[in-house]
């Protein structure tokens, strides 16, 4: 995949990886991720998004460590997790164990995919209306009040 530039951004070859996992494991799954790659975006790190809970579906057959079952599981509280990674194979097997070992299912939900995605070349926003800091000022202060 070739990447190309526009006036404001660059964009790049990277993956795109997302897992699945109950909400309680995302802290010490995303540590063992960042303890390899920083997850860099711009002037920020630890870059990821989290899904809201939702409901997860599957019955164990025949050799899942919970034994085959007859029944439809519903786990709540299941999010996805969102993130981008280097274009760079030995980065992502690093990254696809370190998630396998951190996390508590014997078969992680793990996709991965080819992507483009933005970077800005950092140009003056000082004078765009539709930046929040030339508008509302710091969000997280606005928040507080």
């Amino acid at each position: 995949m070739t990447g190309f530039e526009t006036l404001s951004v660059s964009m790049v070859p990277m993956r795109l990886l997302t897992f699945q996992a109950p909400a309680e494991d995302v802290d010490r799954i995303m540590a063992a991720v960042v303890a390899i790659v920083p997850l860099t975006m711009g002037v920020y790190d630890s870059n990821a998004y989290q899904s809201a809970p939702g409901i997860e579906r599957y019955r164990p057959l025949e050799g899942a460590a919970a034994g085959a079952e007859s029944d439809l599981r519903r786990r709540l509280g299941v999010v996805e997790v969102v993130f981008e990674l280097p274009d760079a194979q030995d980065v992502t097997e690093r990254v696809i164990e370190a998630i396998f070992q951190a996390h508590s299912y014997q078969e992680p939900v793990i996709r991965l995919q080819a992507t483009l995605s933005s970077r800005s070349k950092g140009l003056d926003d000082s004078k765009n209306p539709n930046r929040w800091w030339n508008s509302t000022g710091d969000w997280k202060k606005a928040a507080s009040t």
